[in-house]
């Protein structure tokens, strides 16, 4: 098998590993995935996730079909380097491989204009025409005209806090604080039209290449607020160079007053789905986050 031979024939790839006929190396695939690199009789390889085996569940229906249809939107902007889909499977996806590399500041730079230009390629509204996902829990991607700051209220903070409190990773106190944030959103100010975002782009999910780019992979792709990119950027150590990121960015395509202050809003949303996912363990950063995200509240209050 080689690559025209998949591209071709992308059903057969899982006949292919059942029956051991190509080199299989497994590779760090996150939390939630069994990935490997596979190695194509061309020396051609792939990136591979699937589902693990004898996990207590089934893959979710669409959970590949939304991260393929995630990486082809962001691919077709242009902008930052995406690996192509090769396969999209119910049960499996695999990548283009990309051979990693090191951080530097120049792929920080080139990173940070890239993303302004994948911002600036826009979404038609916010929301997606597929139905999303950010890790293993569903998204809600409803195509919606906006504003921003109801539509991000809405359905990107409401829901998981819900499924929060349903996990008992937070108490009532920790409630009252959130939904006094989300109660909010609106007098923080940035509504701006859609941006075409990631939508989960933690450090974890930039992979650098040996090529000096910088790499988007997992998305959970979305027409969103820019802001969420990059604040998102910032979280659990930030990626590397984030300040020469955000200089590069800022250069390309400037941010409205007051985004500073919006950060940990924007940071809400993944750390909620955190405690929604894993538990008790992300609660302070939860409460922290909201505290601060209450603090920007106040200070645009002030402002105007």
């Amino acid at each position: 098998m080689d690559l025209a031979y998949l591209r071709a024939h992308p059903a057969h790839l899982p006949t292919f590993r059942t029956h051991q006929r190509l080199r299989e190396t497994p590779v760090a695939g996150g939390n939630i995935c069994a990935a490997a690199r596979l190695t194509l009789d061309d020396g051609h390889s792939v990136f591979a996730k699937s589902w693990p085996e004898g996990a207590d569940r089934p893959a979710p229906e669409g959970f590949f079909a939304a991260e393929a249809a995630g990486l082809r939107w962001l691919r077709e902007a242009g902008a930052v380097a995406v690996p192509e889909v090769v396969v999209a499977l119910p049960d499996l996806l695999a990548l283009d491989w990309v051979e990693p590399g090191e951080p530097t500041p120049e792929a920080a730079d080139r990173f940070g204009r890239e993303l302004a230009e994948l911002h600036r390629a826009g979404a038609a509204t916010f929301g997606a025409a597929w139905a999303g996902f950010i890790g293993s829990l569903p998204q809600d991607n409803t195509p919606t005209d906006g504003p921003w700051s109801t539509w991000f209220a809405e359905r990107r903070l409401t829901p998981y806090l819900r499924r929060s409190v349903d996990a008992a990773a937070l108490n009532s106190a920790d409630v009252i604080l959130i939904e006094r944030v989300i109660d909010r959103v609106g007098g923080l100010g940035g509504d701006e039209p859609p941006a075409r975002i990631h939508g989960d782009l933690w450090p974890g999910n930039v992979l650098w290449g040996a090529d000096y780019r910088a790499w988007l992979v997992d998305p959970a792709a979305h027409g969103g607020h820019r802001e969420t990119d990059l604040a998102q950027l910032a979280l659990f150590g930030g990626i590397p160079h984030l300040d020469r990121v955000l200089a590069a960015y800022q250069e390309s395509w400037p941010l409205p007053d007051g985004w500073r202050d919006r950060v940990p809003l924007h940071q809400l949303h993944l750390l909620l789905v955190h405690t929604a996912l894993f538990g008790g363990s992300y609660r302070d950063a939860v409460v922290q986050t909201a505290r601060a995200a209450l603090g920007g509240a106040e200070r645009a209050t002030v402002d105007r």
